[in-house]
């Protein structure tokens, strides 16, 4: 360190950029004093080995402060302080005795101490919160940025896949929970490389496109309850609390050492690519780990507080639409900079090929907090260059009120459809006739999408996610159990159009078991055979529990994690569910770009769709109806793929009685062969295309209670 020398340096790009023979740091603070640049040698150092202060008149280009390190090399630690007005009613929350993360630090060491930092930090509720913020802090216990340098990694000839939206099949997963079940076969559990080593059982799944939640640096350490049932100190598992945007999280690494973690997300990115399977993050900027006026300074808060936060008219206190204590202020200039230049480093150095935007309904409110006709980041977003052919999926509400699912602004965003979740599950319960509403819904939910010129791809079809009951769970569950969360079980919705189906929670009654598999796969077949965009949740295919937790974002446990030994004890659903997935990818006729008519048009014999009842005429949808079926045509016309499809006949019977269902009459010279029949036993629901059986009877067919029937014309 002692060969440093400091020159003026440039203002951009932001953040550490490494170059021959130094590298130049850039940081933006517009209320600040001053800065000052802190070097260490080691992650676990309470001091840094130099320190530099900027000169604002030759380290200051307007609101950016900047400096050139001739001599320092790659994989260097730093951390900034930074002063400026003490002002809370004001809404500045300057400290110099505070250490400042770098916003565009694209690496963090010592990230296994901010449990420490965050009570450190905390001050006790009758303790004014901003006098405690101007204690002086050791950097022993603070993590530090790492000096990245990308261009060591060999991609390979690797580039996004961005594949169309409409031929995609979602898998979301969580990095550490897909392998770290004691009885995981991975060798590195929990780790990105656990995902290189499940790769092989992703593919034979079929799914195109890994959707992951949060992978940026977030604190797990953060909580301070303890499970009420087992003493354990709760843990912060799915990540929606960032602290560093442009890095991923160190502990997913099967080697945490440095650099490494960077590396080792892009070596995941690139096998995954490999395999073709697209890689999607779930990114969360909507709030900060920060938190609201008496959580940790940790970056933003320290850096310039008003500018990157929303806060209410006494500008002490933060609003609080994302329910976690603050909210970024996404459309100011400086914000929305920042939020492009990560979403495009993402996508240009760690070649992602998509992003799904937690409480994405944040981003349209403006610097006071209301939603926005036009907001500007998200119109920028959809409209920028680089990300023209990203995947751009919102979460259409947040927790402030704001509900925009069908209206979300900016053009070619997709949303997660929670009307199409709700309607599939309402319609499967079985208790209430909900046959019109899953008709939208299975046809891309037009009411939705098509007056605003979308697609039905831009339907993100979900029947379960992360946030709420497994699949299993939605068929063995009335109620959530989530005692185990600490709060008393307050948390979590208790909207979950979940029927236990005779008993609450596992049984060995054979009969219910049965039951609630049959209606799984009917469940799995309305998701991967209705227009949209699929998206399947991690373990539903093996019918993964959580003991009807619907809420377990602090079980980094057995609750959570994928539980391998499911693929063979529920082997009949993992195949059939591959089964599903073949079939969608092959035919055409359930990929559609465009939306159904039921109209006849040209020289067309049929409509793109036929609706029927039970009695083979047309249904009357004022009557409530727990039947369903319809005829999907595939010919060349209808789906303008490049070849003729097979036309299909789709049954779903939710009620409690079988119904025998009259057929429309197939065209001469072609027959209807039995496909899926979810009543049948396992190996016999689900025959392959060529080799499913010519139904005897042409004219009826014989749904029985709470199945799915899915027949093939040849």
């Amino acid at each position: 360190m002692e060969n440093l020398s400091f020159l003026p340096g440039y203002p951009l790009p932001a953040g550490a950029a490494v170059h021959n023979d130094g590298v130049n740091f850039s940081l933006f603070s517009r209320h600040a004093f001053s800065v000052v640049l802190n070097i260490f040698e080691n992650a676990d150092d309470s001091e840094p080995v130099c320190s530099y202060t900027f000169d604002p008149r030759l380290n200051r280009t307007g609101d950016i402060w900047h400096v050139f390190v001739k001599g320092l090399k790659k994989n260097a630690l730093y951390l900034y302080r930074v002063d400026g007005p003490f002002a809370p009613l004001e809404g500045m929350r300057f400290n110099a005795g505070n250490y400042l993360l770098d916003p565009y630090a694209r690496g963090l060491t010592g990230t296994e101490s901010l449990g420490g930092i965050f009570a450190a930090q905390t001050p006790p509720p009758h303790i004014d919160g901003d006098l405690a913020f101007l204690t002086r802090q050791t950097a022993a216990h603070f993590p530090k940025c790492i000096v990245i340098d990308d261009g060591d990694f060999d991609w390979e000839g690797d580039h996004p896949l961005n594949y169309p939206l409409r031929d995609c099949i979602i898998y979301e997963a969580h990095v550490k929970g897909l392998s770290c079940h004691p009885n995981a076969p991975q060798t590195h559990k929990g780790t990105y490389q656990g995902i290189i080593e499940s790769i092989p059982y992703l593919k034979a799944l079929g799914i195109t496109s890994i959707e992951l939640l949060p992978i940026h640096e977030f604190n797990e350490n953060e909580l301070t309850r303890i499970n009420p049932r087992t003493g354990a100190q709760l843990k912060n598992y799915w990540g929606y609390s960032t602290i560093a945007f442009f890095a991923p999280k160190a502990s997913y690494a099967a080697d945490r050492n440095g650099a490494n973690p960077v590396f080792e997300f892009k070596r995941m990115v690139r096998e995954l690519h490999k395999n073709g399977i697209e890689v999607i993050l779930d990114i969360v900027f909507n709030h900060t780990a920060e938190g609201s006026e008496f959580g940790p300074t940790l970056s933003f808060r320290g850096l310039d507080n008003v500018i990157y936060y929303i806060l209410e008219d006494n500008p002490r206190y933060y609003r609080n639409y994302s329910g976690c204590g603050n909210t970024v202020n996404c459309n100011h200039p400086v914000v929305q900079t920042f939020i492009l230049d990560c979403l495009r480093y993402w996508v240009i150095e760690m070649h992602v090929d998509g992003f799904r935007f937690d409480l994405g309904s944040i981003l349209g409110r403006d610097q006071k907090g209301k939603l926005m006709d036009n907001p500007p980041t998200i119109e920028h977003i959809a409209e920028d260059p680089i990300l023209r052919k990203t995947k751009i999926i919102a979460e259409a509400w947040d927790a402030g009120g704001a509900y925009q699912v069908g209206n979300f602004h900016g053009g070619r965003w997709a949303e997660w459809n929670d009307r199409f979740r709700d309607d599939v599950r309402l319609f499967w319960r079985g208790d209430f006739p909900y046959a019109r509403e899953l008709a939208t819904r299975v046809t891309g939910s037009a009411d939705l999408y098509l007056r605003n010129g979308r697609k039905p791809f831009h339907s993100i079809n979900f029947v379960t996610s992360h946030d709420g009951f497994t699949l299993y769970d939605l068929l063995s569950y009335n109620r959530k159990h989530n005692d185990e969360n600490g709060e008393e079980n307050r948390d979590g919705t208790d909207t979950n159009c979940s029927y236990n189906n005779g008993f609450e929670g596992k049984t060995e009654n054979v009969h219910i078991e049965r039951l609630r598999k049959q209606k799984a796969k009917n469940i799995l077949l309305t998701l991967l055979l209705s227009l949209g965009t699929p998206m399947l949740t991690a373990g539903d295919e093996v019918l993964r529990t959580q003991k009807g937790n619907n809420n377990p974002y602090c079980q980094d446990n057995e609750i959570s994690w994928f539980d391998w030994s499911l693929t063979e004890t529920n082997a009949d659903m993992l195949h059939f569910v591959q089964k599903l997935i073949r079939l969608r990818k092959q035919h055409p006729v359930f990929l559609r770009s465009e939306f159904l008519t039921g109209y006849l048009s040209g020289d067309r014999r049929k409509p793109d769709i036929c609706w029927y009842n039970a009695q083979g005429e047309s249904p009357d949808w004022n009557q409530p109806s727990s039947f369903l079926a319809y005829f999907l045509d595939g010919s060349t016309a209808e789906t303008r793929a490049e070849r003729d499809d097979n036309s299909f006949y789709i049954i779903l019977n939710s009620g409690g009685l079988d119904v025998t269902a009259v057929l429309c009459p197939p065209p001469e010279g072609k027959h209807w062969h039995r496909l899926i029949d979810t009543s049948y036993p396992a190996g016999e629901d689900f025959t392959e295309p060529e080799c499913a059986p010519l139904l005897e009877n042409q004219q009826k067919y014989v749904a029985l209670a709470a199945s799915a029937v899915v027949l093939i014309l040849k």
